[in-house]
């Protein structure tokens, strides 16, 4: 894995955030289809990867505000582990149009990186198992792959069992 450099219209705030802190990562991009649905699964399924290595960027209201999930797109998110991890009592999923206003990016294409505003972030530990993971560059088609450290380095995320199968 090297430091990639944006090429052919692939430079995303995401991508530009990874780069001013000169972690190592690497841009996979694919053909989105736009009827599908399951964004992370499209994203697993076109690279070849198990879907407990591509992460999908959620957003949820809790009592502070908004705040990002990023769990492996093979399960749900715990609503309730993922307030406790945050050190509140409840989340709701937030109104996609709200999410698309504050990240700055469309759904299906939401990365955890590069927002227009940082909101507090939780990683699911599940992570923390593997070299590198996968998770949206900021735009359907296009997966950033880098160390869970430098994702959790550059949100400050927190991370926490958030994730469950099923």
């Amino acid at each position: 894995m090297s430091k990639a450099k944006s090429k052919g219209g692939q430079g995303t705030p995401a991508t530009v955030a990874l780069a001013k802190a000169a972690v190592e990562f690497t841009l996979h991009p694919y053909e989105h289809d736009a009827g599908a649905q399951a964004y992370g699964e499209e994203a697993a399924d076109a690279l070849g990867l198990p879907y407990e290595r591509i992460f999908k960027t959620l957003v949820a209201e809790t009592e502070v505000g908004l705040a990002v999930a990023v769990v492996p797109v093979a399960g749900k998110l715990d609503l309730k582990a993922f307030a406790a991890a945050l050190k509140g009592k409840r989340a709701a999923m937030a109104d996609a149009a709200k999410v698309e206003r504050v990240t700055g990016y469309v759904v299906g294409g939401i990365s955890p990186l590069g927002q227009r505003k940082r909101l507090p972030t939780v990683v699911d530990e599940s992570a923390l198992g593997f070299e590198t993971i996968f998770f949206s560059a900021g735009r359907r088609g296009l997966q950033i792959e880098t160390a869970p450290a430098n994702l959790i380095a550059l949100t400050g995320a927190v991370t926490a069992p958030i994730g469950k199968i099923g």
